[in-house]
């Protein structure tokens, strides 16, 4: 069996540790990977082990290894080239929902084909940007809609890019972090520290997996608003003053998660239109402002600290290999 090398959470940080890869059976494929991405905020919380018990099974991977809080090998953001299997996909350039590793098989229906128009290093944000394409068919905001995306994040950036594409729309990004006005420049929309936030939203999409976030998205809403609820807080408790306008004004806390197709949407979509839609709207060069950094495979393990420990700033941070 060829050897592979393979990124672990171990609970004192994280190591590369050499893995076999078996030869592909029938309908499987070995891909070699080309890049990988890191999922900041879900990543970051595996990593430092702040996976809820409750949640162990619904927050695994779909190629996950080991079990929460460690050893794990964790990961979903991959981009490779199959180097075997059917003849109809060797050669293409595919993503797959697989942890950090070098090279993996995993069945054919696990891996899908680029389009063409989307470079393989974007590529990896697709896992992130059908999230935000799950939480805009939860959310179904209206030709006009005054829509705040509070947290400017990778999901919360993603949602204000395809938010940027709703005729009419007001989308303002609102963040504590004054680089994020770069990103937001880029993608199209509007941007403004908390304290500055424009009120009167319809809609308030939140990303930022604070408290404080969560409180201003209420504060934000019109009458009636919806605040979509998109943070993941690990083990962290999180509470709310709900009074003043929560009851008079009729708003709403809704929550979306990836993990299902919108029930929305469900009747007439499946996992595969969702990814299918997903990489057709990567072809869009302004998602390449969410990757602010790169490292080599054999540096994931300071890159990983790094960001859990908020000493590297990023959004995406793409492994090359």
């Amino acid at each position: 069996m060829p050897q592979a090398n393979a990124f672990w959470t171990t609970g004192t940080g994280g190591e590369i540790r050499p893995v076999e890869v078996p030869a592909p059976g029938d309908d499987e494929v070995l891909v070699r990977t080309l890049y990988s991405g890191v999922s900041r905020g879900t990543e970051t919380l595996v990593f430092a082990g702040k996976v809820p018990p409750d949640q162990f099974a619904v927050m695994r991977a779909p190629f996950q290894e080991g079990d929460f809080p460690y050893p794990v090998k964790y990961g979903y953001l991959n981009v490779g080239v199959v180097e075997a299997g059917p003849s109809d996909l060797r050669g293409r350039t595919v993503f797959c929902l697989y942890p950090h590793q070098s090279a993996y098989v995993v069945p054919r229906a696990s891996v899908v084909p680029l389009p063409d128009g989307v470079p393989p290093r974007r590529a990896v944000l697709a896992g992130t940007v059908e999230t935000a394409v799950n939480a805009l068919w939860d959310a179904a905001p209206l030709i006009g809609d005054r829509v705040s995306v509070v947290g400017a994040g990778m999901v919360g950036c993603s949602v204000a890019a395809l938010l940027a594409r709703l005729p009419g729309a007001e989308v303002e990004l609102v963040d504590t972090d004054p680089s994020r006005r770069a990103v937001a420049d880029a993608l199209g929309v509007a941007f403004a520290h908390p304290a500055d936030a424009s009120g009167g939203r319809d809609l308030v999409v939140h990303a930022s997996a604070t408290q404080p976030g969560l409180q201003r998205a209420l504060e934000l809403l019109a009458p009636e608003g919806t605040v979509l609820e998109l943070s993941w807080y690990g083990d962290r408790p999180v509470t709310l003053a709900l009074g003043g306008a929560f009851h008079s004004g009729r708003l709403t806390i809704r929550s979306s998660q990836v993990g299902t197709v919108s029930p929305a949407r469900a009747a007439t979509r499946t996992y595969a239109d969702r990814m299918a839609l997903t990489l057709r709207l990567l072809r869009d060069p302004a998602f390449d402002a969410l990757i602010t950094g790169e490292s080599p495979f054999a540096d994931l393990p300071a890159v990983l600290a790094g960001l859990a420990d908020g000493t590297r700033p990023a959004l995406c941070h793409v492994i090359t290999y």
